[in-house]
């Protein structure tokens, strides 16, 4: 059996999130899976999760107002983003990442969508590779801002150079057989 075929992608639950914690932990900084499922509640987003054998192995975020960064919305306005994507330590390469975009992709299709964007830091090349296998393009460089608390209360700013990609969905990308989010 293909390892994707083990995979479900779906939306995150209220449940999840010890689990996600466990098993996703962010090293050197605390998680933002609680922010990303308050945003999905909100209805701002979709926080979409990989699933094996009951174990999350990835998650990623499509935030529907777009990304924040003002360098992106000036080339591309509130086009939906892909954000966060994360897999496993262990489990990389073997096509979750894939799933979880195209998973994402669908999402936006079923929303009447035709594009969708995600930004990469500079200093990921393995990354930047994967999107552009998948067919996103770039379009503007930015710098990705973001601030959190650590847990003595100290407050840290954060900045990576980064790219923002872009890929219009076509009408082709429909009849895909990629996995959608609640399917194996």
């Amino acid at each position: 059996m293909d390892p994707v075929d083990r995979t479900e992608i779906r939306p995150c639950r209220a449940a999840d999130l010890p689990l996600l914690d466990r098993h996703l932990p962010a090293p050197g900084a605390p998680t933002r899976h609680a922010d990303r499922f308050a945003r999905q509640e909100a209805g701002a987003g979709t926080y979409l999760l990989a699933w094996r054998d009951g174990v999350p192995v990835g998650h990623g975020q499509v935030r529907w107002d777009g990304c924040a960064a003002p360098e992106v919305r000036a080339a591309v306005g509130e086009c939906p983003e892909f954000n966060g994507l994360d897999v496993r330590e262990g489990l990389r390469g073997q096509g979750i990442g894939t799933a979880l975009v195209r998973s994402a992709e669908a999402l936006v299709r079923e929303r009447g969508g035709t594009v969708l964007g995600l930004g990469v830091g500079h200093g990921n090349p393995r990354a930047a590779a994967l999107y552009a296998r998948l067919g996103y393009t770039p379009v503007v460089a930015y710098t990705d801002r973001w601030t959190w608390t650590d847990p003595e209360g100290r407050t840290h700013a954060d900045a990576d150079a980064c790219t923002f990609l872009v890929r219009t969905l076509e009408e082709a990308d429909a009849r895909r057989t990629a996995p959608r989010p609640g399917h194996r």
